[in-house]
């Protein structure tokens, strides 16, 4: 599914910088550009709106008292300059708070979230559903392009520093984004860490060997501090014994 999602900045630049964003990520679509408050609030009257990327410090009305004005509000991602408001701005359920200037890499990792939370809450039952939408998914920027990975396709991810290694069935991507940053987003039934470089699938553990665990033809170390709580997570108590 597509987000319709809309921006609110009262800086020109900055409404020119998300608008270049939004429209490089196929999982966005771009409803309106708004400079204010009331702008944003004729916006949700014309048309469904999923997702708001709103500035707080603007004139006549805060990004916060717009969100305390609203009866029923999208789900909300702020975009500020300003890193005071971020714990007062997380009581309205916000999806994610960027701090300005916004790289690209951590607005992607923004918008994967959103695309996670709105699709499970708008997902129809289970038998209406085919197999791909059922699937989850992200965009990760690698080789110059934007490229769709399927969470059930992932082996394990690799930290390299300020970059990751996401390995799947078939190839691995490299992409900039730290290994804190994507671990956010997935699902924690489905992805464990087990090494302060290494998050690995759960489903698709075969075996532990030692310190290392088995996932085909690769072998993941486990951390000297982890490994306690992932055998008992990874066994979850049905390890028999003699």
């Amino acid at each position: 599914m597509k987000i319709n999602c809309i921006v609110v900045d009262d800086e020109a630049l900055a409404r020119k910088g998300l608008e270049k964003y939004i429209k490089e990520i196929e999982i966005l679509r771009l409803h309106s550009i708004c400079k204010n408050a009331m702008e944003a609030n004729t916006a949700l009257t014309n048309g469904d709106v999923d997702l708001i990327f709103l500035d707080i410090e603007m004139p006549m009305l805060t990004g916060i008292d717009f969100l305390k004005a609203l009866k029923q509000t999208p789900k909300v991602i702020f975009t500020t300059a300003y890193s005071e408001y971020a714990i007062e701005s997380f009581e309205f359920d916000v999806i994610d708070y960027l701090i300005k200037p916004i790289s690209f890499e951590r607005f992607l990792q923004a918008a994967n979230k959103a695309h996670r939370i709105i699709s499970k809450n708008s997902l129809p039952p289970k038998s209406e559903v085919n197999k791909e939408e059922e699937e989850e998914f992200i965009f990760v920027k690698a080789d110059k392009q934007l490229i769709k990975i399927y969470l059930n396709d992932i082996l394990f991810i690799e930290s390299m520093q300020n970059y990751i290694r996401i390995h799947t069935h078939k190839k691995s991507y490299l992409t900039l984004v730290p290994l804190k940053r994507i671990f956010e987003i997935l699902p924690e039934k489905t992805f464990l860490q087990v090494h302060k470089s290494y998050v690995i699938s759960v489903p698709l553990v075969e075996a532990i060997i030692g310190n290392q665990i088995l996932i085909g033809e690769h072998k993941i170390p486990i951390g000297r501090n982890l490994k306690e709580s992932v055998l008992k997570y990874l066994t979850k108590d049905k390890l028999l014994k003699k």
